[in-house]
């Protein structure tokens, strides 16, 4: 399914300053019945951002207005736990271009690349001085260049680079998925078969 093309993301950051976020309580078990990609972005930190009454946790991150932006910045080791891809989905579907981390668990990683989201794994000092931007400034705001593999507190000009998987980048760039790739080397496919025959 072809997804929007990434080269640039520039904007402020939603802040979850938690560490070990398993996937469980990115999306709920409970709400993994839909059989399409839409509408998890709704139940994304359903049980953090909600009480049993369905009413809005008022000291959670995602329900205080000040905090808003595409890019999601988390604690060490996100994703954890079991290998659903509908974290992703939910990530992705509430409006998150970008998730921050100084650790990812690998299958979720993969997830998130696979389905348009690109997760930066930066190291806990850089992850220290974004944490500490953000709370003096909501405001503030991040570049993530996914040609150049930087991510760059704005007002300071700080900088790390990045590491992403070669394939996965040109499919983010390109907004491709696997198919879409193999459907875009078609010409390349055939005269290399047209030239063996």
């Amino acid at each position: 399914m072809a997804r929007d093309k990434f080269t640039t993301v520039h904007s402020s950051a939603v802040p979850v300053h938690i560490e070990n976020v398993d996937t469980d309580q990115i999306i709920p078990a409970r709400f993994l019945k839909a059989t399409t990609r839409d509408g998890f972005g709704e139940n994304l930190f359903r049980d953090w951002r909600y009480d049993n009454n369905d009413q809005p946790i008022a000291d959670f991150i995602l329900n205080n207005p000040k905090y808003k932006g595409t890019i999601l910045v988390s604690g060490k080791n996100f994703g954890s736990g079991s290998s659903r891809e509908h974290a992703a989905w939910a990530i992705y579907d509430y409006g998150f271009k970008v998730v921050v981390s100084s650790f990812f668990a690998d299958i979720f990683k993969n997830n998130a690349l696979n389905n348009g989201l690109l997760p930066v794994q930066v190291s806990e000092e850089f992850l220290a001085k974004m944490f500490s931007a953000i709370e003096n400034d909501a405001n503030t705001q991040f570049e993530v260049n996914l040609v150049a593999q930087t991510l760059t507190i704005v007002a300071t000009g700080e900088t790390f680079n990045f590491e992403i998987n070669t394939y996965k980048k040109e499919c983010m760039i390109n907004g491709f998925d696997d198919i879409d790739y193999l459907l875009n080397l078609k010409g390349k496919i055939e005269a290399f078969e047209g030239a063996r025959a």
